[in-house]
This record gives C-alpha cells, sequence and structure tokens, in this order.
C-alpha cells in the first residue's frame, strides 16, 4: 500500500524544473509542470540517467544523458510503448508537497 510522504515546499520546484529526491529508498523526480506536480523514478531505464536534470516540454522530460522521453503523467516513454519508469501520485497541501509511493 502506497504511503504519502511530505517532500517538498512549493517554494523549492520552479516552474519547468525538477528535483531528486530519495522517499522510501526510491530515487524520485519531482517537476512542476505548468500548475501541478509530478512525480517518477529518477533513473531512466537505458542507462541510469538522472531524468530530474532533464528538460521538461509540457508533462514530457527529455533525459539528459541519451534523449530518452517519458511522460511525468504516465511514465511511459514517447517513443515506446513497452518502456516506461514508475510514475507516483502527488498532492499538496498548504506548502507542502506529498508523494505517494
Amino acid at each position: 500500500m502506497p504511503t504519502r510522504q511530505a517532500v517538498a515546499d512549493i517554494t523549492e520546484i520552479l516552474a519547468g524544473q525538477g528535483k531528486s529526491f530519495e522517499i522510501a529508498g526510491k530515487q524520485i523526480a519531482l517537476f512542476k509542470a505548468a500548475d501541478r506536480y509530478l512525480a517518477i523514478d529518477n533513473l531512466c531505464p537505458h542507462r541510469g540517467g538522472p531524468l530530474a536534470d532533464g528538460s521538461l516540454t509540457g508533462d514530457v522530460v527529455t533525459c539528459p544523458w541519451h534523449g530518452w522521453q517519458f511522460d511525468c503523467a504516465t511514465g511511459k516513454s514517447t517513443r515506446n510503448a513497452a518502456v516506461c519508469v514508475t510514475s507516483y501520485a502527488t498532492s499538496v497541501e498548504g506548502s507542502t508537497i506529498y508523494v505517494e509511493v
């Protein structure tokens, strides 16, 4: 069963940017896309690139190492439906961002 974890204040995550966190032993990338927060596994399945360091366009992050792209809302690759990362539910209460892992 997922556990809800407080991870950051809303002032820590800027629009279009990501930040990595260790939550429950997992490396998670948290992004602010427009008016919502999206969380996925931080490690790209291709070669382990840090997705939190990638560029975000809309809901899609591009891995900074080799350009693989993932929809942060679903975790699915934009190029190959068989490849994905785990996506996690997020919520905000007050100024605190929570991720369910």
